[in-house]
């Protein structure tokens, strides 16, 4: 008779897949989608097959995707995309690219978007580390943008947090040699940790933006926003 109250190896072996699963489902954002307006619902619907990308689809070939090769920017985490649509509409010689998982943003993004015709603008709903490792060739960018990553506030959760020293390599390889990363945060525990893992990155300028959703909702709690920007280490 089995004692069942033992491990076999076989269990041993599925228990640290699963851990290894779990570990490698760490992810610095939690979905919330919220409310959706049937417009965002109908934007997703109709407008996807002009501005959305599919991380399944692979590498892209930026010149096939725009119709100006132009230098690329690349955002991560847009949020309801106000601030990317600005940026896109107002430097028609650059294209943009945005990553966000969130529906509502994603769908809102395609409404101002389709509206206006932009041409330089394309869209991910997928994870970030997914997009980069997959879909994003190496030295391709010349910027990459982060507005108000989740700061993660309590120790237990800093594993969370989107920057970090294994991120920020991943970042690197996909920016041309001249390429700059452009982070703000209005936390300022967080903000000193972006420096100490940017240690290595030289600071430079600050690049124009326009002000976001979420940074006007902290600036009326009386956060203090810091941007931080870097040259690409040789």
């Amino acid at each position: 008779m089995i004692d069942k109250t033992q491990p076999s190896s076989n269990d041993d072996s599925e228990s640290h897949s699963e851990s290894k699963q779990r570990k490698r489902e760490i992810r610095s954002y939690v979905i919330r989608d919220g409310r959706i307006t049937p417009g965002q619902l109908r934007a997703l619907d109709e407008c996807w097959d002009t501005y959305g990308l599919d991380v399944h689809d692979g590498l892209l070939d930026l010149d096939a995707v725009f119709a100006e090769q132009n230098p690329t920017v690349l955002e991560i985490g847009f949020g309801m995309g106000d601030s990317l649509f600005e940026m896109s509409q107002s430097d028609l010689a650059t294209n943009y690219i945005g990553v966000e998982v969130h529906r509502p943003g994603v769908g809102h993004l395609l409404q101002l978007s389709d509206k206006a015709g932009l041409q330089n603008l394309r869209i991910f709903r997928d994870d970030s580390i997914d997009v980069l490792k997959q879909c994003i060739n190496d030295k391709s960018l010349s910027k990459i943008q982060i507005f108000f990553p989740d700061p993660w506030h309590k120790k237990k959760h800093h594993k969370r947090r989107l920057i970090s020293d294994e991120f920020v390599e991943l970042l690197k390889s996909k920016l041309k040699d001249d390429g700059v990363l452009h982070i703000a945060t209005d936390w300022m525990p967080y903000a000193e940790h972006i420096r100490e893992v940017m240690t290595h990155w030289r600071e430079v300028p600050i690049p124009t933006r326009p002000i976001t959703k979420y940074e006007r909702r902290g600036l009326r709690l009386n956060h203090e926003v810091t941007d931080l920007a870097y040259a690409k280490p040789s």
